[in-house]
């Protein structure tokens, strides 16, 4: 009896040369005594299978805060709310602001926020999803994701700290524990990937912001040169105008809610990731033909081949790489 052929093994890395880092952690990142809370583990590895869908999840330090023994920035929350075929799975995912002291603690402050939401809303998220409502389903997470941003930046000025600093993106992705259900929805804010392998093939099914629409309007988009009216109007010098007395000074624009439901086929697999990984995928085509050929197969990776083939690494991408992939039976 021929014994079958073993997978071949995961790839150090893709492309024409090897990346500048090492392939392994090098420094850990300080340490405060009085604070040992603080520290991020540089690895966070998780998994389940509920109903027909079976998912993974990493969360790993990039290769460039491995060399300069910085803590990683992405953080990861994998967490259940009820139970049987009620039950709510919720992957969320943050990222915080580039060379900010405190990146680490706000995108964990932003994953444990937007948990809490939708921990205490599961009962009425599972019954949308299984039912279809998508405009109830885009406005309540809108609403909940709103919120929790806006926790983290009540928790900024509590610290003292600037908003766009103590900030982070987030994104999310929630699946239902009834094998009848296939809808899958993610929402979130900030850049990322989200991306769907269908026979053999990646799609980019990332949601893209809303647009405006129609001409330009004075205080909104470009002016145009006149009023209807036939006025010139005064040329922009770049002076900044000074805010009202009588209204408060205008928020920094966030970033747009982002929404999708998506009914999955058997054999699909379902990808959201955060920035670090979506880069390479759109940038180096390698790194995706390798993990099409290496998700394809008909059993799911177990933790550890799901571990490695995350990490495989691309030259001139050093980022976190935070990465949730679900397989359709």
């Amino acid at each position: 009896m021929e014994r079958p052929a073993p997978a071949p093994r995961s790839r150090g890395h893709v492309g024409t040369r090897p990346p500048t880092y090492d392939a392994e952690p090098t420094a850990l990142p300080a340490a405060d005594p009085d604070d040992l809370d603080d520290l991020v583990a540089d690895t966070v590895l998780d998994g389940a299978r509920y109903g027909s869908c079976t998912l993974r999840a990493v969360s790993v330090r990039g290769d460039s805060a491995r060399y300069r023994g910085e803590p990683r920035r992405d953080a990861l929350l994998t967490a259940r709310f009820g139970t049987g075929e009620h039950a709510l799975l919720l992957v969320a995912m943050a990222t915080g602001a580039r060379a900010t002291p405190g990146a680490h603690r706000a995108a964990a402050e932003a994953c444990h926020w937007i948990g809490r939401a939708v921990g205490r809303s599961h009962a009425r998220l599972v019954e949308d999803i299984r039912d279809g409502r998508r405009g109830d389903l885009k406005s309540g997470l809108h609403r909940l994701t709103d919120r929790s941003l806006g926790k983290l930046r009540a928790s900024a000025s509590e610290q003292g700290v600037d908003p766009g600093e103590y900030a982070a993106s987030l994104r999310c992705l929630l699946l239902s524990a009834d094998p009848g259900c296939r809808t899958r929805v993610f929402f979130g804010v900030g850049p990322g990937g989200l991306f769907r392998l269908r026979e053999g093939e990646w799609q980019d099914i990332e949601p893209q912001a809303a647009e405006a629409k129609g001409e330009p309007v004075l205080g909104f988009g470009s002016p145009p040169p006149e009023t209807p009216e036939g006025d010139r109007l005064t040329m922009d010098l770049g002076i900044p105008t000074p805010p009202s007395p009588y209204e408060p000074a205008p928020e920094p624009p966030r970033e747009p809610f982002r929404f999708r439901t998506s009914v999955a086929r058997p054999g699909d697999t379902l990808l959201m990731c955060s920035a670090g990984l979506a880069d390479p995928l759109r940038g180096e085509p390698e790194l995706g033909e390798y993990l099409a050929e290496r998700w394809s197969r008909p059993e799911p990776p177990g933790l550890a081949a799901f571990l490695a083939d995350s990490q495989v690494r691309v030259k001139g991408y050093a980022d976190d790489r935070t990465a949730a992939a679900v397989w359709e039976a």
